[in-house]
This record gives C-alpha cells, sequence and structure tokens, in this order.
C-alpha cells in the first residue's frame, strides 16, 4: 500500500507539472520551420502564421526555412527536435507523398510528427490547349479513352503536384495519358499554351490567370468544394469523374511527444488567427483558402492521404527516389 501511495503521489505530482507547464507556455520564443525555400507559398502562409500566433501566444515565432529534398530536410529537423512545443513545422500533402515517394526518411511522419491543425488548401485547375475539342470532362475522360496515351500532359518534372494530379486522375477515370516533364511549372505552363501538350493541371492561380487571359480553357478545379476564386467553375467531381479530389493542404505540426495541453494551446490559437478576415483575405490573395481544423482531423487527413497516394504512385510507375 505504501508503494502504491507512492505512486499514486508521483503520478499526481507530474501531472500537475505538465499542467502547470501547459499554463506557462510559451516562456521563450517558438521556431518555426518552414520546410520550403523562402519566397514560395508555404513561406508566406508561415509568415503570415508566425506574426499573428506570436501576437496570441505572446512571443516571437521565429520563421527558420529549411528547404530541400523535396522538404524531407526540414521536416527530419523537426521530427528530431525535443518536444516541448518551442520547435514547430509547417509542411503540407507533400508529408503524405513522401512517404512513398522516398525510399529511405529520416522521419516517419505517421508516428514522428504530432499534427496541431490543418492551415488552408490550395486548390489546382485542370487546363488544355484552346485547340483540343473538349469543353468538360467527360470530354476529355472520353477522348482519353478513344486514344489511350495520344494526349500529352505537362509538369514541372517527376514526382511534381502536376504529375501527381494527373497520375491521380488517370487512376480513377481509367485512362492514360503521356507525362512530358519541364523544368518548373511555368514552362509546362507555356507549353500547354503552345500546344506542344495537351493538357496540365497547374494551380488554381496560374490556371485561372491564363484562362480569364484566354489563353487556355479551364475544366474544372480540383477541389473536393468550388473555389471561392473561380466560382462558375465545377469541381472534377462534379464534372462527371467520382473520386477525384486533390488539393494540396497545409498543415501545422509539432515533434511526436508534445504534450496534447499545449498542442490544444496551438490549435485554439492558430484555429483563432485563421479565423481573422485579414488573414483570410491575405491568404487567398496567395491562391489560399483559409482551413483550420482539429488535431485529430489533420491526423486523419495525413493517413488517408499517405495511403491513397502510395498506391497511385506505384500504380502510375513514378520512379521512387
Amino acid at each position: 500500500m505504501t508503494r502504491l501511495s507512492a505512486l499514486l503521489a508521483f503520478l499526481c505530482c507530474s501531472a500537475m507539472a505538465v499542467v502547470a507547464h501547459a499554463q506557462k507556455y510559451p516562456e521563450r520564443p517558438i521556431r518555426l520551420i518552414v520546410a520550403f525555400s523562402p519566397g514560395g507559398t508555404s513561406d508566406l502562409v508561415g509568415r503570415l502564421l508566425a506574426a499573428r500566433l506570436g501576437d496570441e501566444l505572446g512571443q516571437t515565432v521565429i520563421v527558420d526555412n529549411r528547404g530541400g529534398g523535396g522538404s524531407t530536410l526540414g521536416t527530419g529537423i523537426a521530427a528530431r527536435a525535443a518536444a516541448d512545443g518551442y520547435t514547430l513545422l509547417i509542411s503540407h500533402i507533400a508529408l503524405a507523398i513522401n512517404q512513398t515517394l522516398y525510399a529511405k526518411l529520416p522521419y516517419n511522419a505517421l508516428t514522428d510528427l504530432a499534427p496541431i491543425s490543418k492551415l488552408g488548401v490550395a486548390p489546382s485547375a485542370v487546363v488544355v490547349n484552346n485547340k483540343l475539342p473538349v469543353t468538360n470532362m467527360r470530354d476529355l475522360v472520353t477522348l482519353a479513352k478513344k486514344e489511350p496515351n495520344k494526349l500529352n500532359y505537362g509538369s514541372a518534372g517527376v514526382g511534381s503536384s502536376g504529375h501527381l494530379g494527373v497520375a491521380l486522375l488517370e487512376h480513377v477515370a481509367g485512362v492514360k495519358f503521356t507525362h512530358v516533364p519541364y523544368k518548373g511549372g511555368g514552362p509546362s505552363v507555356a507549353a500547354t499554351i503552345a500546344g506542344e501538350v495537351q493538357l496540365a493541371i497547374p494551380v488554381l492561380a496560374t490556371a485561372a490567370a491564363h484562362a480569364k487571359a484566354g489563353r487556355l480553357r479551364m475544366l474544372a478545379v480540383t477541389s473536393a468544394k468550388r473555389s471561392q476564386a473561380v466560382p462558375d467553375v465545377p469541381t472534377v467531381l462534379e464534372a462527371g469523374v467520382p473520386g477525384y479530389v486533390y488539393e494540396t493542404w497545409f498543415g501545422l505540426f509539432a515533434p511526436a511527444g508534445t504534450p496534447k495541453s499545449i498542442v490544444a494551446k496551438l490549435n485554439q490559437g492558430t484555429v483563432k488567427v485563421l479565423g481573422m478576415s485579414d488573414v483570410r483575405d491575405q491568404l487567398f490573395s496567395q491562391g489560399v483558402e483559409a482551413d483550420s481544423s482539429t488535431a485529430a482531423e489533420l491526423a486523419k487527413t495525413l493517413r488517408d492521404d499517405t495511403a491513397t497516394w502510395a498506391k497511385i504512385i506505384k500504380s502510375a510507375g513514378i520512379p521512387i527516389n
């Protein structure tokens, strides 16, 4: 009984210590690792969140860009950091994709990270060359089934967003296109405009600008619901391709083992920041639609997408790095 009493007292004191720690958190600046280079969308999302979350928490949040290895470098640094709430990570759907795309990783995204909240989603869009005789997704799928591998599509390279977006379309629609990789998203879109390739799936902001100027025809957005940016354009789902949703989500993570009370405090602050109208407007101007979540919801998104992309990458025969 004496030992049991001592154990219970110890556990009680430990629990109280954790609570007290969470109540004081944060007591010093927080490092926010952005697993991408400066200037990109992830960096812009990170800097906006850092400024506003710092205000909410009463501490400075310092952005630390650690690009490289398709975001694996920065993610590995975050996963190995102390689980005390003073190192956070911003990444996106690459976390799920890289679990299969890379044969060896210095971390496991499913077990070495603690999800905090989703931050937003950035849709892409299916665009075709103006001379291609299709006006909707049903036409495109019908033509592709009639002439397998005859239609070419451009992307920023093997394993890029544009490559994977079309690979998913091939998988769910039962069609086959021919992949033509370029050195960047810009050149792949330019090739679609010029007719070197017939279609592409670039980010929505790029697609919308060219469609508005009449240089490309936009058939559909790839997100689960219509985009506020182009509300008259249907989703791929609405346009007749069941099972297709492809959007780049952004999320906030901490190292696995970070106290739940700290994760909860960070989630609460993040949700509040993403509810601010000016924050939502600034994100929207960068092609990102603010979308917060619970930690559990982000964890499910990561698990589900990891399983989905494992199937797509293998079925498409995309080389493993």
